[in-house]
């Protein structure tokens, strides 16, 4: 959050300024560079002040980086630039003008001379237009004749192009014949090469073919057609010279002209011989072979060749008479080209000469307008000049301000984006301003600085509200901010307002795109190149690395492109980036934050109020929305029209050259301008009359749109207590609307407001409160009371933030046995609020008038002794806090029940078919899950009503999970299309396909049939962090919430519920099955019940369920049928260890439950009289109806005696359950620390106050070197007070560590990192900070009583390393590790004596002496001090455990003396196995077990739940 910024960056500061000439030459004040940079540097610290606030008080992340402040700089010398630049041209428009009024009236005169001088060129041109009609006659008629001509010619020449295309045809297809002969005697060639013909040549005297072949190669190759007469073998030789020319002639051979007399020769002599065959010569030569087959081919070529020939030549004469006609007709088409072309410069003479007269005609039309409009003109114009000459004077005042309010501007448009309203205020009004005005060279600023004014004016907010921005300040800012950054913004859009204003701001123009949809960085692609405006809707807290380049503007070659993936994408400058999030607190990192501009667009309270104000007065009175909407459209146009038109005016006139009355359109505009002034003027007047009236009438339901707005944001703030509340504004929408619909009515207005009210609040409590689970039912109750208290101004902000917190710092003796010292530190912490002042004194000198009202059953609703009865309900609740925090729900209840109305506190249960008329095909209803409770059932009986079910195939059941996400998309489509219902059970087992999903719905709820329903069902998330369900189906859906039963009685009736009569008479033992299966029942009853009681009920939580109960009773069918007598340890054992012990997976909680079977089910069962809880018999033989009647008849009150535990359990769970509540509500409160925290100190004070201390306190580390010199011994204890020793100085090492970077993140020299937000947010709240509890011991301690504990603690230890002699009494409770010190008991005792460790164990005695009555320890052994007894009490003078006192919850024990002895010699009669924990928690903080002296059967404290605890 805080990010370190040094001097330096001023000196960069003054660089950049001073570097930039142009710039400083422009700014014209150099004498305020220095207060400049000064003013930028503090502004970037007090916004990392103002998000340190922010981030403690809203819990939301805003980050400052280098990169932020160096953004500021940019964005201040564009806007100087851009505002300096848009002044000084509309002073000089401005100047322009006025000089132009001056020169008006002389350039009147010129104009009627103009206008006879346009009539004469008139006449001109109306003579050479009619000339020109005449020659174009003449030309057209030469221009067809010989079009005929030409067209005559093209028929001919068209006829002997067919016929030599077809001659061409045929020669073409004849020499396709010779062409397989030519190709085999090229192939015959390419088989011949200068070896095998050198080869060939050097045969002395080879077969007679071969000499014959070489004879025929000679014949055909002779000069001239002169046939050689020796063909001998020897002339061939010869012939064949040098082989690589002969292999050339051969290639180059003429084959279509071999003379006449060769081809005989060679026909008649040589191919007429069988022989001369390549493929018989190949054996004999390979190169023969190729020369014969070259000639059988060339032979074969020439022949067919010979027969196209004719043919050729009647082609080339075609062709020669195509070319005469081809140019016989070029020429006659040449001709009527130029014929053409003269035709072509006559018609556009003829244009032209028709221009000139049209051009003559308006210009004399336009004049003769002009000399008409002049005088108006200069009238109308005079009347400017005076507004115009007051605006100049503007103008050069605003030359000396403008540095210091654009400075102010640039730094509102860089930081305050993420802030919400309180904060934008505290900065700029508390902070910004006062330091400019208080610089050594104070920079000027404008008086009535409105920074939106900067930025934008009247008629663009007009434009803006009729795009549908809402129109209170905060959206203005937003939307100015947005228009105006540097860096891309970045939308925290929860309810869609932003967004809804920027589509319809951009309309078409707009590319939206989400994260990851089918080519969507082609579409950034394609946008970055032509300059488009592309959204990103809906993004999650990271973004894909891959636009990194993008959002940081990272340009390549000069700025011109930018990398995406490994593609340089061309940059457009006008391309612009939107990103958007519909995350209500998105945790953004900082280089994300630096890379753009954070804009807050979340509804506030003061904007939805107006808008909820608009829509409960457009329901109850139309007329007069109407009237006020028409209204303010109205004037948002005029503003737009009238600001058009000035500036429209005001540039025509300034940039006319010249005499401009020619100008008639600016003549036009300046007449539209002032009519319409006046028309405004008019209209403002009537309508701030109207406004007035409307707004009156309006006021009156002003109270119903507040209460409305603070429910909506007490609603908004429940995800702080389960992620899984998440409701919309368009949901809430709904509800308001249908709630003044419900609304009763009244004649009398106010009286119609508060039912308004009312009937808003107790609807939105109904639609809320159905999914909500009963435990938090109560705190959305008493915040919505405390929030309507607060704002009506009925209690005050200091007590309700002390109910909440209740610091008590200090722990005091109790003075008066009716008080713990817990309850009395309590009271004296109450006493020094001044409405409190001397109530400790009174409690102490009238103790017996408060023993009375403490003791009492229910004293919340009893009156306070004395003078208290007169305080409020609000105050007595702060009195009940301190003196019984275990009847704080029930006050709670009734303080809910006396400021609202008893109807918000009765139980309501949900009607499904009430819901079901909420939901639509947009609309989901959503079951959140609780154990034992099926809702689908209902939704099943619901769909069997209206005629939905799966025999009829429109009633889908998906269970997911197993791969079922690809049916489920399916049946979806399918039920959208058919108007079918489904049901999607348990979503939270598919987390990868919950994205899809909500797509899916989204994509569904526009345009599906109107019966279309889905249900969904999921079970919430133990914890916020594993929350997986998206927003998006959250905040759509009606959520429900069904909860099993809670108490005996409803439990009870609930497990019978499961059976029937039937059930009853299945066994044919019948009184041994009844009995036994209602004490099943019971016991069922009991385990589930106690988990209640938290870890005093069972050391870990466990998932009891109806199943368990029923497999148990079919078991006992089962047993009782095989079995002559009752198997009564074989049923224990299925029942204690495989069914319900199934579930346990801790020991103590094994002993339990096996205790509870033991007493439940053993054969005293059966012989009568048998009390399954005090006061409640086992039933005797009935049937079904009448065991329930008996259980509503014989079971007494709702107590814990019921489940086994004594009353005070009730007490301990019930007090948990308070701090609980006010922990929750605590967090829950809107955070406004500008307004002044309570205690005249800000957040940031109290953690730095918190934090001084700690410090100031903190002991030293203990040396550990000079410790271990003290004593050569290194008996146990001695090891264990080392091991002690170490592991404080670990811890007060990492403490004084975080606190000391703590401090230096607070000062603003440190970059503050997420573990130093966690340890402030930790001293805020007055919490152990997670990182100290890794290193120390299990606490239920508030920070302030761990640190003392911690000193105490390091006392004990300084103690021990005085001499290292065992203390006379240990603090076994002050120990890291208890159990080392109580093994070394053991191990000092077994080295003594010598006895085997693993044959020994401990044994207690306890004493009936405090610590202080101990001198020395004892001889062997080790007296240890510190425990305290939960669920009993130790009775010091019979030395056993006995029912404990009521409300005295741990009391505490005496020295007990703890030795080791041989496991033989250990006593087991009348003895309780008692486990010892460290804390309340129990479960994993488990020490030992001490063997403790019990009267009473040990069942008793096994199911009292009695433990020994080190630290309460």
């Amino acid at each position: 959050m805080k990010l370190l910024l040094p001097k330096a960056f001023q000196s960069h500061c003054v660089k950049v300024f001073h570097k930039d000439h142009g710039w400083a030459e422009a700014s014209h004040s150099p004498q305020f560079h220095e207060s400049i940079c000064h003013f930028m540097a503090y502004a970037h610290n007090s916004v990392n002040e103002m998000s340190a606030k922010f981030q403690q008080n809203e819990r939301r992340y805003n980050y400052t980086t280098p990169k932020s402040f160096l953004e500021q700089i940019t964005l201040y010398k564009n806007l100087l630039e851009k505002k300096v630049q848009k002044m000084y041209q509309h002073k000089e428009h401005l100047v322009n003008g006025i000089q132009k009024l001056k020169t008006t009236a002389s350039q009147v005169e010129d104009l009627k001379y103009k206008l006879a001088s346009q009539e004469a060129e008139l006449q001109l041109r109306n003579q050479d237009a009619e000339a020109l009609i005449t020659k174009i006659g003449l030309q057209t008629e030469k221009v067809s004749k010989e079009k005929a001509i030409a067209d005559a010619e093209e028929q001919k020449v068209a006829a002997i192009q067919a016929e030599v295309s077809r001659k061409q045809k045929e020669c073409e297809d004849d020499l396709m014949k010779a062409e397989p002969a030519l190709v085999a005697a090229t192939a015959a060639l390419n088989t011949l090469n200068k070896v095998n013909l050198s080869e060939l040549k050097a045969f002395p005297n080879p077969p007679v073919v071969v000499i014959n072949i070489m004879a025929a190669v000679m014949v055909l190759l002779a000069n001239k057609g002169r046939v050689p007469k020796d063909r001998t073998w020897k002339a061939a030789k010869l012939f064949m010279g040098k082989v690589d020319e002969f292999l050339q002639a051969l290639i180059n051979y003429d084959k279509e002209h071999i003379p006449e007399n060769c081809l005989k020769v060679v026909k008649e002599h040589y191919l007429k011989d069988p022989e001369f065959n390549p493929n018989l010569v190949r054996t004999k030569s390979f190169a023969a072979a190729g020369l014969s087959a070259w000639v059988i081919n060339i032979v074969k070529f020439y022949e067919v060749y010979c027969d196209v020939e004719p043919k050729r030549q009647a082609l080339a004469q075609a062709n020669a008479e195509l070319a005469a006609a081809t140019e016989k007709l070029e020429a006659i088409r040449k001709k009527l080209c130029e014929l053409d072309l003269n035709l072509s410069k006559l018609t556009t003479s003829f244009e032209k000469a028709t221009e000139e007269k049209v051009r003559c005609q308006e210009d004399v039309g336009r004049t003769n307008k002009t000399i008409e409009l002049a005088n108006r003109l200069v009238k109308g114009l005079e009347s400017e000049k005076i507004r115009w000459t007051h605006s100049v004077k503007s103008f050069e005042a605003q030359e000396t301000t403008v540095y210091g309010n654009v400075l102010l501007t640039a730094a509102f448009v860089s930081y305050v984006g993420s802030f919400t309203r309180l904060y934008r205020q505290e900065l700029v009004e508390r902070m910004w301003l006062p330091f400019l005005k208080s610089q050594k060279i104070p920079i000027p600023i404008s008086e009535d600085l409105d920074l939106v004014a900067m930025l934008t004016d009247d008629a663009m907010i007009a434009a803006w509200n009729n795009e549908g921005l809402p129109s209170d300040r905060m959206s203005t800012e937003n939307a100015a901010i947005l228009t105006n950054c540097e860096r891309w913004p970045l939308l925290i859009d929860p309810q869609l307002q932003g967004i809804k204003w920027i589509k319809n701001k951009y309309g078409t123009d707009l590319k939206i795109i989400h994260l990851g949809q089918k080519g969507f960085l082609k579409t950034i692609a394609r946008a970055l190149a032509c300059g488009d405006i592309v959204l990103i809707e809906n993004l999650d807290e990271t973004i894909d690395p891959v636009l990194d380049p993008l959002l940081g503007r990272n340009t390549v070659k000069r700025g011109k492109y930018i990398k995406i993936e490994d593609k340089e994408c061309e940059f457009n400058k006008n391309f612009r980036l939107i990103l958007h999030t519909k995350l209500a607190n998105p945790h953004y990192k900082p280089e994300l934050q630096a890379q753009t501009t954070l804009i807050n667009f979340t509804v506030t309270r003061d904007g939805l109020e107006d808008q909820l104000l608009a829509e409960a007065v457009s329901i109850e009175r139309p007329d007069l929305e109407t009237v006020k909407s028409l209204l303010t459209k109205q004037q948002n146009d005029f503003k737009i029209q009238l600001k058009l038109l000035e500036d429209d005016l005001l540039f025509r006139l300034s940039a006319a050259e010249g005499s401009f009355l020619g100008d008639t359109e600016l003549v036009e505009k300046l007449e539209t301008t002032k009519s319409t002034a006046a028309e405004i003027e008019l209209k403002v007047t009537e309508a701030k009359e109207n406004e007035l009236n409307i707004n009156e009438a309006r006021e009156h339901y002003r109270p119903a749109a507040a209460r409305a707005s603070l429910l909506y944001f007490v609603i908004h703030d429940l995800s702080k207590i389960n992620p899984i509340y998440q409701f919309s504004l368009k949901a809430f929408n709904t509800v308001f609307q249908k709630a003044i619909g419900k609304a009763e009515a009244s004649e009398d207005i106010q009286g119609r407001i508060s039912n308004l009210t009312e009937a808003i609040t107790y609807f939105t409590f109904l639609y809320i409160g159905q999914g909500l689970f009963e435990r938090d039912k109560l705190i959305f109750l008493s915040q919505t009371t405390f929030q309507i208290l607060l704002r009506n101004k009925e209690i005050e902000h200091a007590e309700l933030n002390f109910l909440l917190r209740f610091t008590v710092e200090h722990t005091y003796k109790s003075p008066v046995d009716i008080l713990t010292n817990e309850s009395w530190s309590a009271i004296k912490a109450i006493a020094l609020i001044d409405a409190f002042r001397g109530l400790d004194r009174d409690i102490e000198g009238s103790a017996k008038r408060w023993k009375k009202w403490v003791d009492s059953e229910c004293p919340e609703k009893e009156k306070l002794p004395q003078e208290w009865k007169s305080k409020t309900s609000f105050q007595k609740l702060m009195i009940l806090r301190a003196l019984r925090p275990d009847r704080m729900t029930y006050a709670l209840r009734n303080f809910v029940e006396e400021k609202l109305g008893s109807k918000y506190v009765d139980g309501t249960r949900t009607d499904l078919a009430k819901s079901f008329e909420e939901s639509s095909s947009a609309t989901p209803v959503f079951f959140i899950l609780s154990p034992g409770v099926d809702p689908l059932k209902d939704v099943e009986t619901l769909g069997k009503k209206l005629g939905f079910t799966i025999d009829c195939g429109n009633f889908h059941n998906i269970s997911l999970g197993q791969g079922q996400e690809t049916v489920a998309d399916e049946v979806l489509e399918k039920a959208a299309k058919h108007g079918h219902w489904v049901i999607l059970q348990n979503i939270h087992l598919v987390v990868k396909w919950l994205g899809t999903l909500e797509k899916l719905l989204e994509e569904h709820s526009k345009g599906s049939h109107s019966d279309y329903r889905v249900f969904i069902s999921a079970e919430p998330a133990p914890t916020p962090e594993e929350h997986i369900i998206p927003q998006g189906i959250l905040e759509n859906s009606i959520k429900i919430i069904n909860e099993p039963p809670t108490g005996m009685l409803a439990n009870l009736h609930a497990a019978l519920y499961n059976f029937d009569q039937d059930t009853l008479e299945l066994c044919a033992r019948e009184q041994e099955f009844k009995s036994l299966f209602f004490s099943l029942c019971y016991f069922h009853t009991c385990v589930a019940g106690r988990l209640k009681f938290g870890p005093q009920g069972w050391n870990r939580r466990y998932p009891f369920n109806v199943g368990d109960l029923t497999i148990c009773v079919n078991i006992l069918y089962n047993y009782l049928e095989a079995n002559t007598k009752v198997p009564w340890e074989d049923l224990r054992y299925l029942f204690g260890e495989i069914m319900y012990g199934g579930h346990i997976t801790d020991d103590w909680d094994r002993r339990l439950c096996q205790t509870y079977l033991e007493e439940f089910m053993s054969p005293s069962l059966l012989e009568g009289d048998f009390a399954l809880a005090p006061g409640f018999l086992a039933p005797p033989n009935l049937d079904y109806i009448g065991y329930h009647k008996y259980i509503d008849e014989m079971l007494p009150l709702e107590s814990p005696v019921l489940y086994g535990l004594h009353p005070n359990a009730e007490i301990d769970f019930l007090t948990v359950l308070t701090d609980t509540l006010f922990k929750t509500l605590l967090e829950m409160q809107p955070r406004n620390v500008l307004a002044g925290e309570v205690a005249g100190q800000s957040a940031e004070e109290k953690v730095k106050n918190a934090l001084d201390e700690i410090l100031e306190k903190l002991p030293e580390e203990f040396n550990m070197a000079e410790i271990m010199q003290k004593s050569t011994v290194r008996n146990p204890y001695v090891l264990v007070c080392f091991q002690e020793c170490e592991r404080m100085n670990i811890l007060i090492r990492e403490i004084q560590r975080s606190l000391k970077q703590l401090d230096l993140g607070l000062k603003g020299e440190l970059t503050f990192s997420p573990a130093m937000e966690a340890l402030q947010s930790s001293l805020f709240y007055d919490l152990v900070p997670d990182a100290w509890t890794k290193l120390a011991y299990p606490s239920t301690y508030s920070l302030a009583q761990w640190f003392n504990d911690l000193l105490m603690r390091c006392r004990e230890l300084d103690t021990w390393t005085q001499d290292l002699v065992l203390p006379a009494v240990v603090w076994l409770s002050g120990f890291f590790n208890p159990q080392s010190f109580l093994t070394a008991i053991m191990q000092s005792m077994a080295r003594k004596n010598n006895w085997s460790l693993d044959k020994m164990c401990l044994t207690t005695d306890v004493t009936k002496k405090a610590r202080d009555d101990y001198g020395h320890p004892p001889r062997e052994g080790a007296y240890i001090f510190g425990l305290f007894m939960e669920g009993a009490r130790w009775d010091i003078q019979a030395g056993v455990i006995v029912e404990a006192r009521l409300k005295d919850l741990t009391p505490a024990m005496p020295v007990i003396f703890v030795r080791a002895i041989p496991v033989d010699r250990q006593e087991t009669k009348h003895i309780y196995k008692c486990p010892v924990y460290k804390t309340k928690i129990r479960g994993p903080t488990y020490v030992w077990t001490f063997n403790l002296r019990s009267k009473e059967k040990p069942a008793k404290w096994v199911i009292a739940g009695v433990a020994l605890l080190l630290a309460v």
